[in-house]
């Protein structure tokens, strides 16, 4: 991806030096509070299967809340690859919010506010409560914060095998998507319908996703029109969207596949619906719900 490498954003909020946070439980609620991020479901898969008990659950709603951070993790210094990481992820978000405010009120004529973005490391306190890195990237609507540990890129690349800057840039596009549907108020609408039907929730749970995925591939779309992309970008995001695919996470941590448990899609699904955001450049192509 074509970007300008001197970047700097005036929507990061940069907490890397804060020190982490540990040593509280967790628990989470459910769309009031964060959206489980890519990484927290192979850790949350894979705890699962050890101790032989359903921990993805509760992070489709109902009750939960967060335990108070007590321990203080001593802050240590950036790299200059880090930093230069730092500065991409910067640029991604202000391009991709360049992009709603644009689109939004042409396509949907509705006013786009801006979301900000928390860069920490290991442990960071949010407006839903307090979370580990290693729960992955997530969005807050509380706070309308997208939080990430810039770690996680490695582990998308080592664990997920989806290495390459457009499928980091799909993340954090993907994380703009669920503050997308909080400004349109479909974050409101599914936690009320959730909270009405909570055999649905899974169901509801992987449509939200499946459009947030869908939003991300409408960025994509002008990035392509405006020249931005470069050979094997979208192809990059296609299968860091695979691999993040709930029937490829259940293999890789259990060995088996149950539908019944996904949250988020299947790869297949993840796939079909960031090419329909990238071919399309349609918010009104993105609704999952209608096809449900």
């Amino acid at each position: 991806m074509r970007w300008d490498q001197g970047h700097e954003s005036e929507d990061v909020e940069d907490r890397r030096g804060e020190g982490g946070a540990g040593g509280g439980g967790m628990g989470f609620g459910g769309f009031g509070g964060m959206r489980v991020g890519f990484g927290g479901l192979v850790v949350l898969g894979i705890l699962s299967f050890v101790f032989k008990v359903d921990l993805i659950s509760p992070f489709l709603g109902g009750g939960g809340s967060m335990a108070p951070v007590t321990a203080r993790r001593e802050p240590r210094p950036s790299s200059a690859q880090e930093n230069t990481l730092a500065k991409f992820v910067g640029f991604v978000l202000d391009d991709a919010q360049n992009t709603w405010t644009k689109i939004l009120p042409e396509q949907q004529g509705v006013s786009y506010r801006k979301a900000r973005l928390v860069l920490f490391r290991d442990a960071v306190r949010s407006g839903c409560g307090d979370a580990e890195g290693a729960m992955g990237p997530f969005y807050c609507p509380a706070d309308e914060r997208v939080y990430i540990d810039l770690n996680f890129y490695d582990e998308l690349k080592r664990k997920f095998g989806a290495p390459g800057d457009f499928a980091q840039a799909y993340v954090i596009a993907h994380e703009l998507g669920h503050h997308l549907q909080n400004v349109l108020g479909i974050e409101r609408k599914v936690r009320m319908l959730q909270e009405r039907n909570p055999r649905a929730q899974k169901l509801l749970s992987v449509l939200m996703e499946l459009q947030a995925d869908c939003f991300a591939g409408i960025w994509a779309h002008e990035t392509q029109q405006r020249g931005l992309l470069e050979s094997g970008d979208v192809d990059e995001a296609l299968k860091a969207a695979s691999a993040v695919g709930d029937d490829h996470i259940q293999q890789m941590t259990t060995g088996r596949v149950r539908p019944e448990n996904f949250t988020h899609g299947s790869s297949a699904q993840r796939k079909e619906w960031f090419a329909r955001g990238f071919e399309t450049g349609k918010v009104s192509a993105c609704n999952t719900f209608a096809e449900n």
